[in-house]
């Protein structure tokens, strides 16, 4: 008997839920004044359309003539409706109000299964506390002081490259440049985030970058978007029964928590040695910064954070220090094997700051001599163009979700498509509910064709020597793009994250000529904009170009 009332009570419930999302949710939610696509069947949805980077343009753009700039699309059930927009009034107004708008806790659960509630993670007063300690880690001097590590690494690799090129018997060598990057930044956020050496460019054997390595690349880079779906909404299903997927993320997840602790364990014994002796332990790493602003007497107990959260965030420092940059580097040295001219032009640039009577390499140069050679670099405009374009073109992120924490009336520059097929061209707001999806869609944002013109969709580095007018007014942290964010939860790393990408970009373009590989290229968003091989989803990321020397009258780095 008693097992029959706990069942009827479950279908009771069940049925509850059923009622209250599909019928009083959906009818009564004000998003369903808004026009938008239809779906096909009862749990038909809009998300592969909108988050897949080899069709969403064209989705996007179809959209948006069709439906308008606040645009209802499907997400997971017939519950789910959802805003995109691509007002830039409407996104600024979400982007800046992080309070209103926090990521929701799906997006969390996915971030925080795999690096913890760090500043990617952390909503409210975490987050404040969290970034506000790491600030002035992040300070123009702290991350000027970078420099010469970045030349050393950036030396590294081109060695490395030379080296395999030495071995082969032909003129030309192929590499997988996403994978080489990937280990190159991975060195570099060790040694400047945590005063950890990896050594991954010359050894790929330790523990902690190949756990890292396995989970994300491995693991995550062939993980179906259904299979991820099921992953964040029955994470206990996962725990009672591990797939193997599973069980490969909580391993990794143990190497990386131990030797993370490890590290904030070790640092503190230097800085109480320091104390000890009356000298200030003086680290130039991040992890150095954060626990000595962390321990300031001036900072109230409950602005501290505690090393647990210190955790969370070394390892968001690897992801967000490693991934990001790396993939900014790859895509912008695909786009310029794909279009020649540019990458002899832009070598041509860098070969003009060269020092002309430069050793090997650049380690072996003094830090002031370092520090020159980069200043000229950063100064170079059609270098900073270049970037600028790979970043607009295709963004690391494809996209962020946020949801709304109360209801709100979202401002719009543009006119309302309705439901009953009627244009509000008087519209001054989108009212949502508390609880509504905000879909940002990064990268149909950069590459608006009403913004930045009918070639949009091309690499034309040029641009930025005469932007549109409309493309001046647009939000974003850099450049008016959405590559780095906007408003309270953009980039903390932006500074070095260009310091990386023009320094990479200036040692191997002034060494090597970059040309297509036989292999196609495909876009693929898995967390980030990854590049797989055409046909060869199963062996995870991948970006094969071929490399040959490049060679001057000159001696060349």
């Amino acid at each position: 008997m008693a097992l029959l009332l706990a069942l009827l009570a479950s279908v009771v419930l069940f049925a509850s839920f059923a009622v209250y999302y599909l019928f009083i949710v959906k009818y009564f939610n004000p998003l369903r004044r808004i026009a938008g696509p239809p779906v096909r069947t009862l749990f038909g949805n809009h998300l592969s359309a909108v988050l897949d980077p080899k069709r969403s343009p064209v989705v996007h753009k179809h959209l948006v003539e069709k439906y308008g700039r606040s645009v209802r699309i499907r997400g997971v059930g017939p519950w789910d409706d959802r805003l995109l927009t691509l007002d830039p009034v409407s996104l600024n107004h979400v982007l800046k109000n992080s309070t209103l708008y926090e990521k929701p806790w799906q997006s969390r659960r996915l971030i925080t299964s795999l690096i913890g509630c760090g500043m990617l993670s952390a909503e409210g007063q975490m987050h404040k506390r969290q970034r506000r300690l790491a600030t002035p880690a992040f300070s123009i001097q702290n991350m000027r002081a970078l420099i010469p590590l970045v030349f050393e690494k950036g030396d590294q690799l081109k060695n490395r490259w030379k080296d395999t090129m030495d071995s082969s018997t032909t003129e030309a060598t192929t590499v997988d440049v996403c994978q080489w990057m990937s280990r190159a930044t991975f060195d570099i956020i060790g040694l400047a985030g945590f005063d950890y050496n990896f050594n991954s460019i010359q050894d790929e054997s330790n523990e902690l970058f190949m756990a890292y390595k396995e989970m994300f690349d491995k693991v995550i880079g062939k993980s179906s978007f259904w299979g991820t779906l099921a992953s964040v909404y029955f994470p206990t299903l996962f725990k009672i029964v591990p797939n193997q997927r599973s069980r490969i993320i909580e391993r990794c997840q143990a190497v990386i928590r131990r030797e993370a602790g490890n590290m904030i364990t070790e640092k503190k014994r230097k800085i109480a040695e320091g104390e000890k002796c009356g000298k200030v332990y003086q680290g130039k790493d991040i992890l150095t910064q954060l626990l000595t602003s962390n321990a300031a007497t001036d900072i109230p107990p409950e602005q501290r954070i505690d090393d647990e959260e210190m955790l969370h965030n070394i390892n968001t420092f690897m992801f967000a220090g490693s991934d990001t940059t790396s993939l900014t580097v790859s895509w912008t040295l695909y786009l310029l094997t794909e279009n020649p001219e540019m990458q002899e032009r832009l070598r041509a640039d860098l070969l003009s700051v060269l020092p002309r009577t430069a050793p090997s390499n650049f380690s072996d140069l003094t830090e002031e001599e370092t520090q020159s050679v980069y200043a000229e670099i950063a100064e170079l405009p059609y270098l900073h163009n270049v970037i600028r374009e790979a970043l607009r073109l295709i963004p690391p992120l494809h996209s962020t979700l946020r949801v709304a924490t109360q209801d709100d009336e979202i401002p719009v520059s543009y006119p309302v498509h309705r439901r009953d097929g009627s244009v509000d061209e008087s519209a001054q707001s989108v009212h949502i509910a508390k609880g509504t999806f905000v879909h940002v869609s990064v990268e149909a944002f950069n590459l608006d064709q009403d913004v930045w013109g009918e070639d949009a969709w091309l690499f034309n580095p040029d641009r930025w020597d005469n932007l549109p007018e409309k493309a001046g007014e647009q939000p974003g942290l850099f450049s008016n793009i959405l590559s780095f964010s906007a408003g309270p939860r953009s980039c903390i790393g932006i500074r070095f994250a260009l310091i990386e990408i023009k320094t990479f970009i200036f040692i191997l373009l002034t060494n090597f000529v970059f040309q297509s590989s036989a292999n196609p290229i495909d876009k693929v968003n898995v967390v980030l904009t990854r590049p797989f091989v055409k046909k060869q989803f199963g062996k995870g990321s991948q970006m094969p170009l071929t490399i040959k020397r490049y060679v001057r009258s000159e001696q060349v780095l």
